[in-house]
Formats: C-alpha cells, sequence, structure tokens
C-alpha cells in the first residue's frame, strides 16, 4: 500500500497528488511515467511524474478528472493509501545540451512538463516555458517552472493573461523574440501535442510529444498502447511514451483513443462520483 501525503485541487479539475513512493522515486527519470491503482472498482492509470523528492520518498503528479477512477482518485484525502504504484514505466525522455528548447505544457502537461524543464536546465540549455491554457484561473505552477527556465511565456485563449491565442501562436511569439528553437517539447492532451507538431515542424528540429495512448498494464504485454511512428508500430509504455511526433500516425491514434468512449461515458453515469 502507498500512503497519500496530500491530494489537493490545483486549477479546476486538476489535482495534484504526493505518495510515498520511495522505491519508485529512487530510479525515477524525466519523462517516465507510474501505473496507479486507487482500489477496488477502479482501473489501472497511467500518469506521468510530475516531480519527486529521493530524500523523502514522496511522488508527486498531477491529473485531471475525466472518468470514473480519475474521479475516485479525486476524492482521496492524505493519510489513506493507493492500492498500486507501479514503476518507474517508459523510457526517459532523451536530456541534453541542445540550445534553445521550448517546453509546451497545457492542462496536466503543466505539471508533466516541470521534470522535463529541470533537467534541460541543468543540462546548459536555454529553456523557454510556453504554459497554455483557456484562461488565466487555469494556468498553473508558473513560479516552480520559472526557477529553472530563461522565459516563461503564458497564452491564454480569452486573452487573460500573457498572449492571447492556442499554442499555433508559438511561432509568432519566437520570431518577436527572436529565438530558433533547436527542440521543442509539447506535454498535454493530444490534441495540444498535434497542433503543436505541426505549428514547429517547419523548424526541422525534434518536436517531442509524450503520447496519451490507452493503457493497461505498462510493460508491453497487453499491446492496447501500440501506435504508429515513421511507419513502425510502437508501444507507447515501453518504445515511448514520448516520441518525435512528425512521425506519429495521428490519424490511428485518434482513431484507437475513441474505441471506448460509449463505455467509459457509461461508468462515469453510474459511478456515483460528483463533480465529473
Amino acid at each position: 500500500m502507498f500512503k497519500i501525503i496530500e491530494r489537493r485541487p490545483l486549477v479546476p479539475n486538476l489535482h495534484l497528488l504526493v505518495v510515498e513512493a520511495p522505491e519508485v522515486v529512487e530510479s525515477i527519470q524525466p519523462g517516465q511515467f507510474v501505473i496507479i491503482h486507487a482500489g477496488e472498482g477502479s482501473e489501472r492509470i497511467p500518469l506521468t511524474a510530475a516531480d519527486w523528492d529521493k530524500e523523502n520518498g514522496t511522488l508527486s503528479i498531477v491529473f485531471m478528472e475525466v472518468g470514473t477512477s480519475t474521479g475516485k482518485l479525486a476524492a482521496m484525502n492524505a493519510g489513506e493509501e493507493l492500492n498500486t504504484v507501479a514503476g518507474p514505466l517508459g523510457v526517459p525522455i532523451d536530456i541534453g545540451n541542445f540550445g534553445n528548447v521550448v517546453c509546451i505544457g497545457g492542462c496536466f502537461g503543466m505539471g508533466s512538463i516541470f521534470p522535463v524543464v529541470r533537467a534541460l536546465k541543468k543540462a546548459g540549455n536555454k529553456v523557454i516555458t510556453m504554459l497554455e491554457g483557456r484562461s488565466r484561473n487555469l494556468l498553473y505552477w508558473e513560479e516552480k517552472l520559472s526557477k529553472y527556465s530563461d522565459k516563461v511565456i503564458e497564452l491564454t485563449r480569452d486573452g487573460s493573461r500573457g498572449y492571447q491565442g492556442h499554442v499555433k501562436k508559438g511561432t509568432e511569439i519566437l520570431h518577436e523574440l527572436n529565438i530558433k528553437p533547436d527542440r521543442v517539447i509539447a506535454n498535454g492532451c493530444t490534441t495540444l501535442s498535434y497542433l503543436a507538431v505541426r505549428e514547429y515542424e517547419h523548424y526541422n528540429v525534434p518536436v517531442i510529444v509524450t503520447l496519451n495512448t490507452i493503457m493497461i498494464d505498462g510493460t508491453g504485454m497487453c499491446g492496447v498502447c501500440r501506435c504508429t511512428v515513421g511507419g513502425e508500430m510502437k508501444f507507447a509504455c515501453v518504445d515511448g511514451p514520448s516520441f518525435d511526433g512528425r512521425f506519429v500516425d495521428w490519424d490511428e491514434l485518434a482513431a484507437r483513443r475513441k474505441q471506448y468512449i460509449s463505455e467509459e461515458a457509461f461508468l462515469v453515469h453510474h459511478s456515483g462520483c460528483g463533480g465529473i
């Protein structure tokens, strides 16, 4: 059992979960994920690590409340225990001294991009962090990210903070700042990742995205997370979850993600979890 140290809302529909998992954080690296099982009646949920404290053995995760299992997780409190925190899983994201790196975070990705930003800065890069949300009340961790960023750029679709627009405004902003990226890394929903690829691929540099595939065991046994990258079949859990988005078959990925929508909707309506 894994004790919850903290569980609190960060912004509407997004929660911070801090859990005791010393064996997991001992070897975890940026870009890796864990699979959490909250308890009876819950699914196994893959969630990317947002931070960790090796001295205290704690793991931090930012997750979105979207269905039955995340609804149950969002209802848990400090002192309660999770059945499973399995990991670290997946291939760590490539960290090196690339030059100018643009890191884009939207929704839960503002949390999961943090370890990447921190590692890139420590590796000697100039890090430009872009945070994207519908409105200012959906942005978080700006101060935390600014500690390891040369510049933090805020994008809100309603213009309530920073630049008005979506991730597609990125090229215009970088041109204004006279910055040419040597690498782009985007964390967030599938739509944000896809739009980031389309917006930045003309720079002819890697546009690294974390794929949000359906996943069960996280060890390559079930094959549910398979995707096509560069014309080859990959398993997001063991070959990823990070890939160069320029080579991802996005149509296939979108189709596979829609497979269980009706079943998920049924469970949500009959779960008794409020606020979903």
